[in-house]
C-alpha cells in the first residue's frame, strides 16, 4: 500500500492528521541528519499497528512530501 504523506518537523508533539487520501505527520524532531524521517516512521508505525520495518519512503527523502510504502 502507498500513502501521500506531508511532513511537519518541529511539533509540539508527535500526531498524524488524516485529510482525504493524503496524511499529515507531525513530528517532534528536526530534519536534521535523517531524524525527522526516521520519527516520521516510528509514528507510522505505531499508526497502523504495525512494525517499523515495514514501513519504507519512496520518495521525498529530502522533502516535506513523500511517497511511503507499506508492506502488510
Amino acid at each position: 500500500m502507498k500513502i501521500a504523506v506531508v511532513v511537519k518537523t518541529g511539533a509540539k508533539k508527535n500526531e498524524i492528521l488524516k485529510k482525504g487520501e493524503q496524511y499529515e505527520v507531525r513530528v517532534k524532531k528536526r530534519p536534521i541528519e535523517g531524524a525527522a524521517n526516521e520519527a516520521v516512521a516510528e509514528v507510522l508505525s505505531e499508526y497502523f499497528k504495525i512494525p517499523k520495518s515495514l514501513i519504507k519512503i519512496k520518495s521525498g527523502h529530502k522533502s516535506k512530501r513523500k511517497i511511503i510504502e507499506i508492506y502488510v
